[in-house]
């Protein structure tokens, strides 16, 4: 309890001198008002309301729409990746939905389109890649 009744009594001393003018050079300072106060909290909210759709809900949106373009141009004979991490060529486009997937040696699997991470090619990593090309040159 003291160290509040001296805090109040230390801020009713530093008004007496601000308001007397003691202070050289220093100027008064008051406490924004009530209506101030509320409409400075809602800005604040509205800007972190703002930066959060800039940082996080708009590159979302951006790679959802960019794989289901990407996913609306697989066709026949195209080389995929899936979430599993099998690798095959679209053999038929059986609905909107879903695609069978050849993955070698005869083996046909049925596979929904929204499991499709992408063509093979985008997501091959360089290091991998410069080893194919070599492999077939020799």
């Amino acid at each position: 309890m003291d160290f509040i009744t001296s805090a109040f009594a230390a801020d009713e001393t530093i008004a007496q001198t601000q308001a007397s003018g003691d202070v050289a050079g220093a100027p008064a300072v008051t406490p924004p008002s009530e209506g101030e106060a509320v409409m400075m909290n809602i800005g604040m909210i509205m800007i972190l309301g703002v930066l959060f759709y800039l940082l996080m809900i708009r590159p979302q949106q951006k790679r959802f729409k960019a794989h289901a373009e990407m996913l609306g141009g697989l066709g026949k004979g195209t080389k995929i990746l899936t979430q599993g991490g099998l690798v095959g060529t679209i053999d038929q486009v059986i609905s909107d939905h879903e695609v069978c997937v050849d993955v070698g040696n005869g083996i046909k699997l049925t596979l929904m389109r929204s499991y499709i991470v992408g063509r093979y090619e985008d997501n091959v990593p360089a290091a991998a890649a410069n080893d194919d090309r070599k492999n077939k040159k020799r």
